[in-house]
């Protein structure tokens, strides 16, 4: 139970740095930012396996969260831009 807590801290952190690193308009409160630096995190941690920085199982790190939750924003306005 601790480890969804602190995954549920350390995301919304993450989501908020990388909304404040990207800033404009994006939708969303405290439990978007938290869900997008969670599913950053999981993106980093992914990633990270692939190119051999993490072991599996190993989790992503605070830094490398932020930049997956940036990507994952820069994705999100690549696609809102080309739809509108």
């Amino acid at each position: 139970m601790l480890h969804l807590l602190w995954m549920c801290i350390i995301g919304l952190v993450a989501g908020a740095l990388a909304k404040l690193i990207m800033p404009g308009k994006d939708p969303g409160g405290i439990i978007v930012t938290m869900l997008l630096g969670i599913a950053g995190s999981l993106v980093a941690g992914y990633l990270g396996r692939v190119v051999g920085w993490y072991q599996a199982g190993q989790g992503a790190g605070l830094i490398m969260s932020v930049i997956g939750a940036i990507l994952l924003l820069a994705i999100y306005r690549l696609f809102r831009k080309s739809a509108a």
